[in-house]
C-alpha cells in the first residue's frame, strides 16, 4: 500500500482485517513508528484502531519486497515520479491497483496509461467507488469497482485474473467489491466526479439547495459518459459505483475535500483562505485542468467543467461563470432529439445568498 493518508490507510485496514499481511508506505518517520508502536494513524484517521495484520514502512524497497500486488494511493500528481521510483524494487508482472483519480496535466493520460508507460508489463487496474475512507475504516457497508482490462488469458481463467483476486482480498465484513473490465469508464469516472464535486460546493456555499445540486449531478453524469464513450468506455459504466455512485456521495458531503473548496469558495473565501490557509490537496482544482485539456483536444462539450476550471484558474468571477452556465442554449435530452435553441433570455441572474 503505497501511500499511508486516509484513503491508504483504510484501504490497508480492510486488507488486514481479511487476514491479509499487509505493508502501507508512509513518507515520514514519525507516522511509520505511530503505526506500528501505537496502532494509529492520528492525522488521518485518528479515531481508528488499526488492526495488527497492517505494517508500515517508509523504504520503498521494504515495502515492495515481495508484495503479491501494490495499491497506488500517492497523489495523482505525483503518480509519475513514484513509478519511476518503485521500478528498481518491483517484482516482475506484479499487479498495480491505482487508488487515486485523475488525469495526467499536460499529456492528457490516464492514470493507468502513466503507470504503463513507466512500469511495462504489470496489469494495471483501479480501485474506485462511493467511499469516504473513515466509513470504509469503521467497517460499515461499503461498496467498490475493481477493473483491470480484461486480457485472453482471464477470460480463459476468471477466477485467477488480477480483478477477480484483487476483488477477493478486498471482500470481507463490510466492504463489497464488484467486478469490471472496463478501466476506461471507472477511471473517467473517478477523474470528472472531483470537478462535478466542486461544482455542487460552489452552488452550495452560494446558498443553492438541493434542485441545485440534483441537476449538477445528472448533468455532470452526462458529461462523465461524452468523455468516457469518446475515449473508448462504457456509458454503463459511468452509471454504476465508479461513477454516478461516486458522483452522488463526493457532492453530498463537505467530508470531500472537492465538495468542501468549492463549498468555501462558494461562500465567497479565497483559494489562499480554504481550509484555513493550509495546503490541502484537492484532487479535482489538478483534474480540473487535466479533464478540461483532454476535453478541448478531442471535442468533447463539458460545460460543468469549463465553467470550474475557468473559476480556479482562470480568474473567472463565480457568480458570472454559473450564470453563463444557466443561459446556455437549450438543448435536448436525450442526446438523439439532437435539438438546440438560444436561450429567450439574453443573460440570467441566479440570486446568489439565498
Amino acid at each position: 500500500m503505497l501511500g499511508a493518508g486516509s484513503w491508504g490507510t483504510a484501504l490497508g485496514t480492510v486488507l488486514a482485517r481479511n487476514g491479509h499481511a499487509t505493508k502501507i508506505w508512509a513518507r515520514r518517520d514519525a507516522l511509520v513508528h505511530q503505526i506500528n508502536d501505537r496502532r494509529q494513524n492520528a492525522d488521518y484517521l485518528p479515531d481508528i484502531d488499526l488492526p495488527q495484520g497492517l505494517t508500515a514502512t517508509g523504504d520503498l524497497g521494504d515495502a515492495l519486497m515481495a508484495a503479491e500486488a501494490v495499491l497506488l494511493v500517492t497523489p495523482s500528481s505525483s503518480l509519475r515520479d513514484m513509478c519511476q521510483a518503485m521500478k528498481p524494487h518491483l517484482a516482475q508482472g506484479v499487479p498495480i491497483a491505482l487508488c487515486c483519480k485523475g488525469i495526467e496535466r499536460g499529456t492528457g493520460l490516464l492514470l493507468s496509461e502513466v503507470v504503463s508507460e513507466e512500469l511495462p508489463g504489470h496489469p494495471v487496474g483501479a480501485i474506485s467507488g462511493p467511499t469516504f475512507a473513515r466509513e470504509t475504516a469503521l467497517d460499515h457497508p461499503t461498496a467498490a469497482t475493481v477493473a483491470f482490462e480484461w486480457r485472453y488469458q482471464d477470460r480463459l481463467d476468471p477466477a485467477a485474473s488480477p480483478a477477480a483476486r484483487m476483488a477477493m482480498s478486498l471482500s470481507g465484513s463490510g466492504f463489497r467489491p464488484y467486478i469490471s473490465d472496463d478501466l476506461i469508464g471507472v477511471e473517467v469516472g473517478g477523474a470528472v466526479k472531483n470537478v462535478i464535486a466542486i461544482a455542487c460546493g460552489m452552488l452550495s456555499g452560494a446558498g443553492f439547495a438541493e434542485n441545485t445540486r440534483a441537476a449538477l449531478i445528472t448533468r455532470g453524469t452526462d458529461e462523465m459518459k461524452l468523455l468516457a464513450e469518446a475515449l473508448g468506455g462504457r456509458r454503463e459504466t459511468v452509471t454504476g459505483l465508479s461513477g454516478a455512485g461516486d458522483l452522488t456521495l463526493t457532492c453530498s458531503s463537505t467530508t470531500s475535500r472537492n465538495m468542501s473548496l468549492g463549498f468555501q469558495l462558494g461562500q465567497g473565501l479565497t483559494r489562499a483562505q480554504c481550509f484555513e490557509g493550509r495546503n490541502v490537496v484537492v484532487e479535482g482544482e489538478v483534474n480540473a485542468v487535466s479533464v478540461t485539456d483532454l476535453a478541448r483536444r478531442i471535442g468533447v462539450s463539458m460545460p460543468i467543467c469549463e465553467t470550474v476550471h475557468a473559476v480556479l484558474h482562470e480568474g473567472a468571477d463565480l457568480g458570472a461563470s454559473f450564470n453563463a452556465l444557466w443561459a446556455r442554449p437549450i438543448e435536448s435530452e436525450p442526446r438523439a432529439l439532437d435539438l438546440s435553441f438560444a436561450h429567450p433570455e439574453q443573460s440570467v441572474t441566479l440570486q446568489f445568498g439565498n
